[in-house]
């Protein structure tokens, strides 16, 4: 497969919903780490005893307190009693099968793929409700702070309790801090609900009141709406802040600018001037007029924050509008101020450029001026020292060799030599004169064709076969 074994590790306790990774791995690794048979035979070979815990509460209407089978039977594997015969040591007992061949890779891939489209559809029935619950802990597959996992958790069990969430208030699953700065963006009251799971009128006045359509309605339309258990941390917290006295509770809350809560209506308290007691049960006419009158209210105060925010909103558009036309101003400034700098360092660096190329064509001259005299000079020196070295031309005679050399250029010198004189004085009579500016070259004859070279420069010209007379020409080597 393409996942390496910690993505395939993430996904199976993502899915069995199991803490312990070396319980995992050992699962994982019994079945070859093919995903599908692991979740097949962990789904296939749960153990329905250890989903019944007789020390758990049961769960109240906030969805607290529910126990999970895979983490009674970790549990149980951690503490320091003999591990019963559970889940665990069945999967590890398993036989070992190991697909073998193209076979395992087929079948693993279409695996993986069931396994995807199983995991989507099963969440996807969670969602609208259909699938067995498995309690909220066991969907939850991002981490989210406890204030919200307590919202959700109230939320998902209110909807179950009294119906779904189109028969009732819409309350936000998330933490009363976080309602409370919605409602301040949208401008809007928070509608707070504290639920009192043990109280005998929280069933009739959650499904007579808070789920009556215009209840609900009004609600949803004019509020931000916030639940939460005071069996819960954050529920208890609230309850204690906003003083609830008597259940069923509600209460109309308002975010102040500096982030302190401002009661407006409690079920305990008169609204403006007179006593409207809301605490206990009551019917949906009278929450329904309790809430329209704290709507009239505090309207004024709504659209007064409303327009000073959008006022507010307007100078900070109007202020960025203006920073922004004069950072672009700035902007353009220095655009134009560093082209004409970078123009400026350009011609002088092309004007340097210049004149450093025409100083160093002017050094190359110079040198190869002064490199050709010494060379020249060179030349001169050496064909003095082969003259002087060749000696007194002989006269004619039985022991001298008359000698023909003819240049690339046409030219013909001869002169005669002593018949004991070696190939090398030729070379050295060439050498000594200024017909030729090729310093590596050849004396060749013609016929036959010989070429007198490095190997045979010690020969004398009899002992080469140049005597009495030789006719030589020179051949300059490539």
């Amino acid at each position: 497969m393409a996942e390496g074994f910690e993505d395939k590790l993430a996904y199976f306790q993502a899915i069995t919903g199991l803490d312990d990774p070396d319980l995992c791995t050992e699962i994982l690794s019994a079945h070859n780490w093919d995903l599908e048979l692991a979740i097949s035979a962990f789904t296939s070979s749960s153990n329905p005893s250890s989903s019944t815990n007789p020390s758990a509460s049961a769960s109240d209407v906030d969805g607290g307190g529910g126990s999970n089978p895979a983490e009674s039977s970790i549990a149980r594997r951690d503490s320091g009693d003999p591990p019963a015969p559970g889940l665990a040591w069945k999967l590890i007992t398993l036989p070992f099968y190991v697909v073998s061949g193209g076979i395992g890779l087929i079948t693993g891939a279409v695996g993986l793929g069931v396994w995807i489209a199983g995991g989507v559809l099963s969440r996807s029935l969670n969602l609208l409700g259909l699938a067995a619950p498995r309690g909220a802990e066991a969907d939850r597959l991002i981490p989210v702070s406890a204030s919200t996992a307590e919202a959700a958790d109230f939320v998902a069990a209110f909807e179950r309790d009294f119906g779904g969430a189109s028969a009732g208030i819409r309350f936000v699953a998330e933490g009363f801090t976080d309602a409370l700065q919605r409602s301040q963006r949208e401008y809007k009251l928070l509608f707070v609900y504290l639920h009192s799971p043990d109280h005998p009128d929280v069933p009739t006045f959650c499904s007579g009141c808070l789920c009556s359509a215009l209840v609900a309605a009004f609600v949803n339309e004019n509020f931000v709406a916030w639940g939460g258990s005071i069996r819960r941390t954050e529920g208890f917290k609230i309850s204690n802040s906003l003083k609830a006295s008597r259940f069923p509770f509600c209460a109309v809350v308002m975010a102040s600018t500096n982030q302190r809560i401002v009661l407006l209506q409690q079920e305990r308290d008169r609204l403006i001037s007179s006593v409207i007691q809301i605490e206990g049960p009551k019917s949906s006419e009278e929450m329904l007029a309790i809430l329209q009158r704290v709507i009239e209210e505090c309207t004024p105060a709504l659209v007064a924050a409303r327009l000073e925010a959008e006022e507010r909103r307007n100078n900070q558009r109007l202020r960025e509008e203006q920073d922004a036309a004069y950072r672009a101003a700035l902007e353009a400034d220095q655009a134009r101020e560093r082209q004409r700098k970078e123009e400026q360092e350009r011609l002088e660096r092309e004007a340097a450029e210049a004149e450093k190329k025409r100083k160093e064509e002017e050094e190359a001259r110079e040198r190869a001026a002064c490199e050709a005299a010494e060379k020249e000079a060179a030349l001169a020196r050496r064909r003095q020292e082969k003259a002087m070295s060749l000696g007194i031309e002989p006269e004619k005679g039985p022991d001298v060799t008359q000698v023909l050399v003819r240049f690339p250029t046409g030219e013909r010198k001869e002169r005669r030599f002593h018949s004991s004189a070696t190939i090398s004085s030729l070379y050295d009579y060439v050498d000594s004169l200024d017909c030729l500016k090729a310093e590596k070259y050849s004396l060749v004859s013609n016929f036959p064709r010989v070429s007198y070279g490095p190997e045979k420069h010690s020969l004398t010209l009899k002992e080469a076969g140049l005597h009495p007379q030789a006719s030589l020409f020179v051949e300059v080597d490539s």
